[in-house]
């Protein structure tokens, strides 16, 4: 190193010629000036690698960041024990929070996979001429067997005209089209075998008979195997189809059975087998209504169980407070509930109140009201509805 006016010093202490003082150099530094023993660490006699700086005027030359030899940083360096510990640390803290930050980087992908799976099959429904009709079916007898086509031949012959998709599926094999055979509901429950028909899915929309004091109530329909198929875009979806499908009817004070009105419930898997198989994160389901100026519907219900004593308004708030995306469901999306409650697991049994409106026969204005137990729908005053139903908040 140079006198005064020579060349500046740059880079880090060891560019600088900067040399080790261990404690065998202490000897030596002592016969140095009072300058080098002024830059030299205090703790040099704990006997642990230190730097510093060469026997020079402190306040002569300046590094590229300005800084004189005297206020030049001592560099100490770090024990394995102090590395081990601040690893350990990390490793917990990256234990604690982890899992939360996966899971709800997995929550988002899927809400977001669901709401663009509901948008693709809603254009492609309305662009189906009718939903009833396809394939056959009908039960067999002593002179001759069942035969069930509908499910398979709304797929290949329907759905596909309107959808991607890759690869279709019999009730047999749905595990060829990545359909999982266990899954979980939204309350925890396991169903251990995947249905393979509409009777397996809910029993009441194949035979529903319960009577009243003044009626009589029953629906009974063919019972239909279950199809499935996967999209261009990875989801796997089973089908359970009715092909003697029915339109909605006016209003009425009577209660009426919804069961006729489905044409198609899918449940869908958003990445096949992975898991992780649960009702309410990577499974889910739709259901279409009535075979022309269908109605899809795809509510993903709050997982927490239904709550009475509210009228619309206040329900509406309360599933509002809950999330803002969640709200009362239509008269529908209350019947998508019914069908696939043994999805849901904790279904308030009863009467779900919902937001769709209508006027009595003697001109009250009305709520449609949906029971859980039977699949029956009824039209009831507003002032009576929160007497005797459950509100269930939902999502699309």
């Amino acid at each position: 190193m140079q006198g005064g006016g020579g060349p500046l010093l740059t880079g880090t202490i060891g560019e600088s010629k900067a040399f080790n003082c261990h404690c065998e150099l202490r000897e030596r530094a002592e016969a140095q000036s009072d300058n080098v023993k002024s830059n030299c660490h205090p703790e040099l006699d704990s006997g642990s690698v230190q730097h510093c700086v060469l026997p020079v005027t402190p306040d002569r030359f300046r590094n590229k960041f300005g800084m004189t030899l005297k206020e030049m940083t001592l560099v100490c360096g770090f024990t394995m024990a102090e590395i081990l510990l601040s690893l350990t640390i990390i490793g917990v803290v990256a234990a604690i929070t982890l899992p939360s930050l996966t899971g709800n980087i997995n929550e988002r992908t899927w809400n977001t996979q669901r709401k663009a799976l509901y948008a693709r099959f809603s254009q492609a429904i309305a662009l189906m001429p009718a939903l009833n009709g396809y394939g056959t079916l009908t039960e067999g007898d002593s002179s001759t067997s069942a035969e069930d086509t509908a499910a398979e031949t709304f797929v290949t012959a329907g759905l596909s005209k309107v959808l991607k998709i890759n690869n279709i599926c019999d009730s047999e094999h749905l595990a060829d089209c990545g359909i999982p055979d266990k899954i979980t509901n939204m309350s925890g429950g396991t169903i251990a075998s995947f249905p393979r028909t509409m009777s397996a899915l809910n029993s009441m929309m194949v035979s529903m008979s319960y009577s009243t004091a003044t009626d009589v109530y029953s629906h009974s329909q063919i019972d239909t195997k279950a199809a499935a198929f996967e999209t261009a875009n990875g989801e796997s979806l089973a089908v359970y189809y009715n092909p003697f499908c029915v339109s909605d009817l006016a209003s009425t004070d009577r209660e009426d059975a919804m069961q006729p009105k489905i044409c198609a419930n899918f449940i869908y898997d958003l990445n096949g087998t992975k898991g992780p198989n649960t009702v309410g994160k990577d499974i889910g389901f739709i259901t279409v209504l009535y075979p022309t100026d269908s109605a899809v519907a795809a509510p993903m219900p709050h997982i927490a169980a239904g709550e009475t004593g509210f009228s619309l308004s206040e329900g509406s708030k309360y599933c509002t407070s809950l999330d803002s995306e969640y709200r009362i469901p239509n008269k529908e999306e209350a019947a998508s509930l019914f069908v696939n409650k043994e999805l849901i697991g904790n279904l308030p049994f009863g009467w779900i109140a919902t937001s769709s409106r209508g006027i009595t026969s003697s001109g009250e204005r009305a709520a449609w009201a949906q029971s859980t137990i039977t699949g029956n729908r009824v039209l009831r005053p507003l002032d009576t509805l929160e007497s005797f139903t459950y509100v269930r908040c939902v999502k699309r």
